[in-house]
């Protein structure tokens, strides 16, 4: 396990002879010049900062892009401090080291320091690209976010899908040109980092209609769940990419029976650098927080309702947004990884996507690989047979390892902490399977006050013709239905007869698969 590196800085008040009178009465503090570079390529570096004073309060850096607690700076930046202590944390991304320390600044100080941060992983040599689904940042400055993050494909989100909301390319980075591809929405900059700015949410900021070719019509004054409906019809007119971005959405049973979902985000934006955003809202299903408590619970429950709809026999990949400009976290904190290979595209990377090829992770970097293949893939047998998988995994983190999973079908049927992993050589017990199922692989780091983990996509098993549909878990939807409907007819009457036969729809689709359930 990759160990976090720290330095620690002193700047020395140097002689000042060369100010003037004038010049030394009006300046107070120091002057820091920081250049980052990669330490094996010695390349310059663009990189996250957070930098603290002596009272513990967050500081700009000038013009660098500035969000909550932290900036980001091309490389090479001139800081201007007061005197005093200053604490500090610099990444980029979750392939390099972190490094911490501390510098002090003296009046009249000047110095420069180099600064080197060591990639320990390159995911993207692998063959796996990063994406982050919900970025609600300044257009302009998504370029420097993204290569401060290191990531290669960024969703440009705003909070209603409407025209005078929406990014447009008007917002793009001023002076795009020579290394710049600019096709509609879609930019592709550095020859392989792709930000779209046309994608958008629906009002209830539950779900995010992506790759949108243009703004969605107003429905104004509609009840929140018309909205979403209308917004979903007409995102699909568009061959838009519908992303769930709270699991816990009360409409989640009627968008899957509708057929409307490609992705669900395993981490999205409640889950935080240091805390999580756990709070109730009109549109969410509330969880049970006896069973779901603490701040891994928000994690739990949407992994539990992700295992459901995978035991009802859908197979939708799992995605990740980070939600930046929205909650306190970094561009690209909650990433997915695609495998596509070595030559990769936008359009490659959203097929692959398709194909779950897909590992979900705000710390962990896992890459697993079962029989030489990717998440995603389907194993086939017989009707009769019995199919016994080894799993192969390669883990690289920053954040000290709790344990790893494989969970089958809903359950965990290995428990593993980082010490066996190790004696193992990477691989985990193998999985059996007699009948139809799912399997796939998570990492869950030691981290207090949020939930920091990696998820595999599902690899799926096909044994005969005999698909695996679980009752309890199509139960589950169903009762989630009713209890929806319900909801509906005693608050918002009126306008739910405009649109209840699709949430009859949804609840025959939930009523047939429990019915023709084949597991418990």
């Amino acid at each position: 396990m990759a160990r976090r590196a720290a330095f620690r800085i002193l700047l020395l008040a140097g002689a000042c002879s060369v100010f003037s009178a004038a010049r030394a009465q009006a300046q107070h503090g120091g002057v820091l010049q920081l250049d980052v570079t990669d330490r094996d390529s010695g390349n310059p570096l663009p990189a996250r900062m957070y930098l603290r004073d002596p009272r513990n309060r967050p500081v700009k850096a000038g013009k660098a892009p500035f969000w909550n607690d932290h900036f980001v700076f091309p490389g090479s930046l001139s800081l201007k401090l007061p005197k005093g202590t200053f604490n500090f944390e610099m990444e980029r991304g979750p392939e390099y080291l972190t490094r911490t320390g501390h510098f002090v600044i003296d009046d009249f100080a000047e110095d420069e320091k180099a600064v080197d941060l060591k990639r320990f992983v390159d995911m993207s040599s692998e063959g796996w690209w990063s994406g982050d689904l919900d970025v609600e940042r300044p257009a302009k400055d998504i370029e420097l976010l993204m290569q401060a993050e290191d990531l290669h494909v960024a969703e440009l989100i705003a909070r209603s899908a409407q025209k005078s909301d929406a990014p447009s390319s008007k917002d793009k980075v001023k002076g795009a040109g020579a290394g710049h591809v600019i096709d509609g929405p879609l930019v592709r900059f550095d020859e392989n980092r792709y930000y779209e700015l046309a994608s958008g949410t629906n009002a209830q900021g539950l779900l995010l209609l992506l790759n949108l070719k243009q703004p969605l019509s107003a429905a104004d004054g509609r009840a929140d769940f018309v909205r979403a409906l209308t917004a979903l019809r007409e995102a699909r007119q568009q061959g838009a990419w519908i992303d769930v971005e709270k699991p816990w959405a009360w409409d989640l049973p009627v968008w899957l029976a509708a057929g409307q979902v490609d992705s669900i985000e395993l981490a999205s934006s409640a889950l935080c650098r240091k805390s999580v955003v756990d709070k109730d809202t009109p549109a969410a299903r509330p969880r049970d927080k006896s069973r779901y408590a603490g701040p891994a619970g928000i994690g739990r429950w949407s992994e539990d309702i992700y295992y459901h709809l995978l035991n009802c026999g859908l197979r939708i990949p799992p995605t990740a947004g980070s939600g930046s400009g929205q909650v306190a976290n970094p561009v690209g904190y909650n990433r997915v990884y695609v495998q596509v290979g070595q030559y990769f595209s936008y359009e490659k990377w959203w097929e692959s996507l398709k194909a779950g090829r897909a590992v979900v992770t705000n710390g962990p970097l896992i890459r697993p690989t079962v029989e030489g293949q990717p998440p995603g893939y389907v194993f086939k047998a017989p009707a009769g047979a019995k199919i016994e998988l080894e799993v192969g995994l390669r883990l690289s983190t920053r954040d000290p390892i709790d344990y790893l999973e494989v969970v089958q079908n809903g359950h965990v049927v290995h428990h593993a902490r980082l010490d066996s992993f190790t004696r193992a050589k990477g691989k985990l017990p193998p999985v059996e399977f007699t009948e139809s199922g799912w399997f796939l692989v998570r990492a869950v780091a030691d981290v207090p006050g949020t939930y920091r983990f990696a998820s595999s996509g599902p690899y799926y098993v096909e044994i005969g013709d005999r698909p695996r549909i679980s009752k309890a878990s199509a139960q589950f939807f169903l009762d989630w239905v009713d209890e929806r409907i319900k909801k509906l007819e005693a608050s918002n009457a009126r306008e739910f007869k405009d649109v209840a036969e699709t949430y009859q729809a949804a609840r025959k689709f939930w009523e047939d698969l429990v019915s023709r359930a084949n597991a418990e």
